[in-house]
């Protein structure tokens, strides 16, 4: 099925070329200057990567504290109890609790972008709301189980963002908003792509970074080439 896009994309679209490879930086210009809807678009990266997601020992997935933020009030639910539920109320969580909260989830509460949970709560989080959650489940991987769990919520607050494969094998995620400046965006793009490519699995052969794409929410997507993105010493 064509896909149509209205008057605004199709000029944007028009203002550069958009099958050119640009530097990070480049590409962070063109998409603040595309992002001109009456909100704060949040600036997107989607990146393929040349590995195959079926296979468990060439996943890709981890977390990385974006040095700016994301622009975005995260929503953080906490299963703790005890001083670990104290201490994830100190630190900002919106709502924390062990089965009271498991119980309110299993009612239907939803309202929440990231549910963290200590080890010793995750065996009733697991077994009783596995399918509720699904991605959105803690996973030590993504640092959203952890003793230390007021050290997590404040890093989720601060701007820390999970990366993972989807069954494409692409990653999406977020690098911030449209109204950071382009220095703020570029060092959020490149922190990203740095902690993607030290995390290329052993296994994976060829070409790791396929194809690399910046986008805001409502303009078009502007390609980074990815040649050209290298880990940082």
């Amino acid at each position: 099925m064509a896909r149509f896009h209205g008057k605004r994309f199709r000029k944007v679209a028009e203002g550069y070329d958009s099958k050119q490879l640009f530097e990070a930086s480049e590409a962070v210009s063109i998409v603040k200057k595309n992002a001109n809807a009456k909100f704060d678009e949040t600036v997107e990266a989607h990146i393929r990567l040349g590995v195959d997601p079926k296979k468990s020992d060439q996943n890709v997935r981890g977390t990385v504290l974006l040095p700016h933020g994301t622009g975005r009030t995260v929503r953080v639910i906490a299963f703790a109890k005890g001083d670990a539920a104290k201490a994830a109320e100190a630190a900002g969580a919106d709502v924390v609790g062990e089965q009271d909260l498991i119980d309110k989830v299993k009612g239907g509460f939803a309202d929440f972008d990231v549910a963290v949970a200590t080890p010793d709560m995750m065996g009733a989080v697991g077994s009783q709301l596995g399918r509720i959650l699904a991605q959105k489940m803690p996973n030590p991987k993504a640092g959203t189980v952890s003793p230390n769990i007021a050290a997590a919520i404040r890093d989720i607050k601060a701007g820390k963002v999970e990366y993972r494969l989807d069954k494409t094998g692409i990653i999406h995620t977020i690098v911030g908003k449209a109204s950071f400046g382009e220095e703020q965006l570029a060092e959020n793009v490149a922190t990203l792509l740095d902690a993607i490519v030290r995390a290329k699995p052993a296994a994976a052969k060829g070409t790791y970074l396929k194809s690399v794409t910046l986008t805001s929410t409502m303009g078009p997507g502007v390609k980074v080439d990815p040649n050209r993105v290298k880990a940082n010493a």
